[in-house]
């Protein structure tokens, strides 16, 4: 059985989320947008907005100040590539998994919703006959209509009766997502309405098909992973999975080999590169798929992370909104950013070193927020006094094209 460092995994885990091709300064093409989408398999969509969506950065993160029409284009009219869908979490999905997110929505159908409440099923047909009336909409076009006093408990989702079962019916396929609005609500309307003709002609394909297809594109933005990793990536049960695996090993897709220090067998997907370097430098969203499962992230970097953002101010040990620094091969550094766009300020609230870090950290991670403030639009960069980093970054000041 083949043999990884953890150096050697490190490579072919950066390797296949496209940390390979170096960002493209003359800016991206769809072409470039599609192959890096195919990377990542999903883009996680999340409403926290303190520095940049995050469905946004990860695109940043491998392809350079990128324009983002790309993805609005990518994301709308009947002929799109990506629609909203429980993917991973709330995530953007290629069109082609709708047939295989089918059975999910099945389950979904059967459940009457999922976060601990149950849509109104006298409302369900009426709110669906307003979007197929309306559409697309958002949940506050049909609260007047639909709405019912709510309740005071779990304040953290206390949704419209609207919104409940539109949810609901997002859920188990019976809407989609057609866009956002600008202050990112959700647009809601008819399949068919939103999805191309030949994806929704498609065949569903059975459990096994489905469970099969997703582990497969899992493996390959993986590169390498335990079974668990690969579970995670589409929010798979680790039995499912490991069935999945199974099938894959015995094709000749998956090789099993062993990782230095970790306790799980892994899998190799047999199409990965390992490459003799990666000579990536990028901030990482804290919704970015290298962190996303942090087990993982520990196990490749020894980088252990979670996000803060609810945890009380006064106990957090990094800051509201980290994200970690690659640079080469290891994740470095981690930084607390807020994008002020009144002001046009690029905020530095708090700046770490990892104990591995090199020399030319403060550098390369200077040269990084500068780049990154030059595509979020922002004038200067301010850097607060916290972390080891910052004394070495409060060089930073205007932003220059």
């Amino acid at each position: 059985m083949q043999q990884l460092s953890r150096s050697q995994a490190r490579r072919v885990a950066l390797a296949a989320q496209g940390f390979l091709d170096p960002p493209h300064a003359g800016g991206a093409t769809m072409r470039t947008f599609a192959r890096t989408v195919d990377r990542t398999g999903v883009l996680q969509v999340d409403s926290v907005n303190v520095l940049a969506r995050a469905h946004l950065m990860p695109l940043y993160s491998r392809m350079g100040g990128y324009d983002v029409s790309l993805l609005t284009r990518a994301t709308s009219g009947r002929s799109r590539r990506l629609v909203e869908y429980w993917a991973h979490v709330q995530a953007l999905m290629p069109v082609e998994l709708w047939p295989h997110m089918q059975h999910r929505m099945e389950h979904y159908r059967g459940l009457r919703g999922k976060w601990g409440f149950t849509a109104d099923s006298e409302l369900e047909p009426r709110v669906l006959a307003a979007v197929a009336d309306r559409g697309p909409v958002t949940a506050r076009d049909l609260d007047a209509e639909f709405n019912a006093p709510r309740s005071r408990e779990h304040w953290g989702w206390n949704w419209s009766t609207a919104r409940q079962v539109l949810d609901y019916l997002f859920l188990s396929g019976q809407v989609a997502i057609s866009g956002r609005t600008n202050s990112f609500e959700v647009r809601y309307d008819l399949p068919e309405r939103v999805l191309p003709a030949a994806v929704l002609a498609a065949p569903t394909p059975t459990k096994a098909e489905a469970h099969l297809e997703l582990v497969r594109r899992a493996a390959r933005s993986h590169g390498v992973a335990s079974v668990p990793c690969l579970a995670d990536y589409y929010r798979m049960s680790v039995a499912e999975t490991k069935v999945a695996v199974d099938v894959l090993v015995e094709a000749g897709e998956l090789e099993p080999v062993r990782v230095q220090d970790w306790a799980r067998p892994a899998y190799l997907h047999t199409g990965a590169r390992l490459p003799r370097r990666v000579g990536a430098r990028a901030l990482l969203s804290p919704f970015d798929p290298v962190v996303w499962q942090r087990a993982r992230a520990e196990a490749l970097f020894d980088f252990s992370y979670r996000i803060e953002i609810y945890t009380p101010a006064h106990k957090r040990v990094h800051g509201y909104y980290v994200l970690p620094f690659l640079l080469g091969e290891r994740l470095v550094a981690r930084v607390d950013l807020k994008a002020d766009r009144a002001a046009g300020v690029l905020w530095v609230r708090s700046a770490f070193a990892e104990p591995h870090a090199p020399a030319e950290t403060s550098e390369e991670l200077g040269a990084e927020l500068v780049r990154l403030a030059g595509w979020l639009g922002l004038r200067r960069i301010r850097v607060e006094d916290r972390g080891d980093l910052a004394p070495s970054l409060s060089w930073l000041g205007p932003v220059h094209d």
